[in-house]
C-alpha cells in the first residue's frame, strides 16, 4: 500500500488575486515539505481567485501549473466552495441553484484543464429526512454535477460537515455515481459529533474517501494547528490505514494565527511524525 502524503490547502495562506500570490503560497508549501497543494478555484468579490476562468486567463492557469511543476508539487485537488442564500454551499436551495450548479461544473472543467482530478466542496445542509424537499433538491443538483465530473474525468468530493458520516454515505449511495466521493475532515466531524464518531466515520465511508483535510479543533482556544486540539489523531490515522487510504492529508489551518506559516509548519511536523512512526 502506498503511504499517505502531506499537502496544504492553500487558502489557509489567503486569497490568490494574481499568479504571484499563488506562486508565493506554493513556494511556502514546498519549502515546508508539502508534496501537494489544494488551491481555491472560484472567484468572489471578497475572495479573489486567479484560477477562476471568469477572473483569470488561460495563460494565468498555464503559468500556475508550470510553477507547481517547477516546485515538484502536484495538485491534490481544488476547492469550489460556493455560498447559498442561507447555507454554505447552497446546492439544496432553489434560489440561485442553476448558477451554483453551472459554476461548479465550470470549476470541474477548470480542474481538468489544470491537470487535477478532484474538486471538493460543502454542498449545503443535508436534511435528516430523505423526503424533505431540500434533500431532493440536493440529490438532483449533486447528481447532475457528478455526472458532469465523470464526463471530464474529475471526481466531485463532498466534504464531511454537520451530517453524520452514515447519512452522507447513504446520500452518495443513492446517487450511485463512482465519480462522487468524500473529502474527509475530522475536525468538522468532531465539532458536530464525537471523538468516536470521527474515527468510526472513516470505517463507515471507507473507499468513498478520496481526499482529506488535516485540521484540528479546540472549543476553548479555537486552535486548529494539528496536534494542538482535540482531534483523536492516533485513532483517526489508524482508521485511515485500516481502510487502505493512501491519499493526501491536506493541512487546512483555521487558527487565524499571526504566524500562519509557523502554524502550518508545526502541523506538517506533527503529521510527518505520525506517518513515520
Amino acid at each position: 500500500m502506498n503511504a499517505m502524503t502531506i499537502g496544504c490547502a492553500l487558502w489557509t495562506l489567503g486569497p490568490t488575486p494574481d499568479v504571484g500570490a499563488l506562486a508565493r503560497q506554493m513556494e511556502i508549501a514546498a519549502e515546508i515539505g508539502c508534496q501537494s497543494v489544494q488551491p481555491w478555484i472560484v472567484h468572489s468579490d471578497d475572495w479573489p481567485c486567479i484560477l477562476d476562468p471568469e477572473f483569470g486567463s488561460p495563460s494565468d492557469r498555464r503559468e500556475a501549473r508550470q510553477i507547481a511543476e517547477s516546485l515538484g508539487l502536484t495538485f491534490s485537488g481544488f476547492c469550489a466552495q460556493l455560498q447559498g442564500a442561507s447555507t454554505f454551499g447552497g446546492l439544496e436551495e432553489r434560489e440561485g441553484l442553476r448558477w451554483r450548479i453551472d459554476k461548479t461544473k465550470q470549476a470541474l472543467a477548470t480542474t481538468a484543464e489544470m491537470g487535477g482530478n478532484v474538486i471538493t466542496t460543502h454542498p449545503g445542509l443535508l436534511p435528516e429526512d430523505p423526503s424533505d424537499e431540500a434533500y431532493q433538491i440536493m440529490l438532483g443538483s449533486v447528481a447532475e454535477i457528478a455526472e458532469y465530473g465523470a464526463s471530464v474525468g474529475v471526481t466531485f468530493a463532498l466534504e464531511t460537515g454537520q451530517e453524520p458520516p452514515a447519512a452522507l454515505g447513504a446520500f452518495i449511495d443513492e446517487i450511485g455515481n463512482p465519480w462522487l466521493k468524500v473529502n474527509y475532515d475530522p475536525c468538522n466531524l468532531l465539532r458536530f459529533g464525537s471523538e468516536a464518531g470521527t474515527i468510526q466515520g472513516v470505517h463507515l465511508l471507507g473507499d468513498k474517501i478520496i481526499h482529506t483535510h488535516a485540521k484540528d479543533w479546540n472549543p476553548q482556544t479555537r486552535e486548529a494547528t494539528c496536534g494542538e486540539g482535540l482531534v483523536p489523531w492516533a485513532g483517526y490515522l489508524g482508521a485511515l490505514r485500516d481502510i487502505g487510504y493512501s491519499g493526501v492529508l491536506a493541512i487546512e489551518d483555521e487558527t487565524g494565527n499571526e504566524d500562519m506559516v509557523g502554524s502550518i509548519r508545526r502541523s506538517h511536523a506533527f503529521l510527518k511524525g505520525w506517518l513515520h512512526a
